[in-house]
């Protein structure tokens, strides 16, 4: 089982970037997927997760207005938009591994399952 994440640069600060993460079964569609980050010495952080069916996204308070996460079947995105340099960091991709979950803690990815391998995201200001 795989998740393939890409879409990771260096760009300036108000730039936009658009992530994205593939899974590599197609029984990743049931499941609640999202992203994390994580920079040097900090512990990794939630950003955005989505619901198996698309239709509820969740937000870190950091991110709220400026980045959108989506989904189409088992790949998911993550559209970010007015990028600061406090958003650099290693962007990881996660899932859960109940088929459409539909507590609020699988559907925030509390506990992922599945991780992706991760990609840099740097803002320069």
């Amino acid at each position: 089982v795989q998740l393939q994440a890409s879409g990771g640069g260096l760009v300036q600060a108000g730039d936009s970037l658009n992530l994205s993460c593939s899974a590599s079964e197609r029984t990743f569609s049931t499941y609640a997927m999202g992203w994390f980050r994580q920079t040097p010495g900090k512990a990794r952080e939630f950003v955005a997760s989505i619901d198996w069916s698309g239709g509820r996204t969740f937000y870190a308070d950091s991110v709220k207005g400026r980045f959108t996460v989506s989904r189409d079947k088992g790949t998911v995105y993550l559209q970010m938009d007015n990028l600061k340099p406090e958003d650099t960091a290693i962007y990881y991709c996660a899932a859960d591994s109940e088929p459409y979950c539909s507590g609020y803690g699988c559907r925030t990815l509390a506990h992922p399952d599945y991780w992706g391998q991760g990609t840099q995201v740097t803002v320069s200001s």
